[in-house]
């Protein structure tokens, strides 16, 4: 580990951000230069105690979860990730690895949607990263471990996440699940994280491996479902979807189909800017 080294680029990337690029507002008070320490906490989900002790290259190894949380905290491109885990003393992660950390540019179109729902996804339906706003319609997606990390997984073997889905509209969002998943499965032929995690889907839950039989493929693109949020009741919201080049992550902007939506889903950030106390975002 290069304790010298990892302060010194961890402070210039830091240093280096504007406020902005990170949904912050920059006001005419402002000192700082770039993002506060206690910024990139909150960002990171980490202690300010700890950012403060990597800075100042006083701290113990991070582990691979801290890095990649702040790489996603500072926006970093691939081959910064990468320099970050080197510095560290940890081999960066391996290519299925690296797909589970949103690209920094789709972070930054993220902060840039504001109030526009919008989230990150692998191609095998894994939250990688959430803003705000999709937080309050959907509820946090991110950090979760094991199989319970892919969307798909959680829709056929926990009944109770298909709570936001309307009753009527369940059979075909989980052909859409399972089509999706086959598209990605055809472009991955061969790797063992696709083939385990399909291999357990079809063990736990015969309606999943009824639905793959049936061979059905077709990738993610624009769409419209509703949403039954617990606090305001149905969105019907268009899906739009921004695919990077690979195919292997895509970014999901949500936006209100009509009038009562609209306004809905304004009441619902209201809402939301009421249940967290200042300084704390659902990050």
């Amino acid at each position: 580990m290069q304790r010298d080294q990892l302060a010194d680029f961890l402070r210039r990337r830091r240093e280096a951000i504007r406020p902005a690029e990170v949904g912050i507002p920059d006001g005419p008070r402002r000192r700082t230069t770039g993002l506060r320490r206690e910024e990139v906490a909150r960002l990171a989900g980490m202690s300010v105690d700890y950012v403060v002790r990597l800075e100042q290259g006083r701290s113990s190894q991070p582990s691979t979860q801290l890095l990649g949380a702040l790489a996603r905290a500072l926006r970093l491109s691939d081959d910064e990730r990468a320099h970050l885990f080197h510095l560290a003393g940890h081999q960066p992660p391996p290519a299925d690895g690296v797909a589970r950390l949103a690209r920094a540019g789709l972070l930054r179109m993220l902060d840039l949607l504001g109030d526009t729902p919008a989230l990150v996804l692998s191609d095998l339906g894994e939250v990688l990263a959430q803003n705000r706003a999709s937080i309050l319609v959907s509820g946090d997606h991110s950090g979760l471990t094991g199989d319970r990390r892919y969307i798909p997984y959680r829709w056929f073997t926990e009944p109770d996440s298909r709570g936001l889905c309307p009753p009527e509209d369940r059979a075909d969002q989980g052909r859409k699940l399972v089509a999706d998943l086959r598209a990605a499965a055809g472009r991955r032929s061969g790797d063992p994280e696709v083939a385990r995690l399909v291999a357990r889907l079809q063990a736990e839950s015969p309606e999943f491996a009824r639905l793959w039989a049936a061979h059905e493929v077709a990738v993610r693109r624009a769409d419209q479902k509703t949403m039954v949020n617990p606090r305001v009741g149905p969105l019907v919201m268009d899906c739009e979807t921004l695919v990077t080049p690979d195919q292997g992550q895509v970014l999901v902007v949500l936006t209100p189909a009509d009038a009562q939506t609209r306004e809905r889903l304004e009441l619902l950030l209201v809402l939301g800017t009421e249940e967290f106390p200042t300084g704390v975002t659902a990050e």
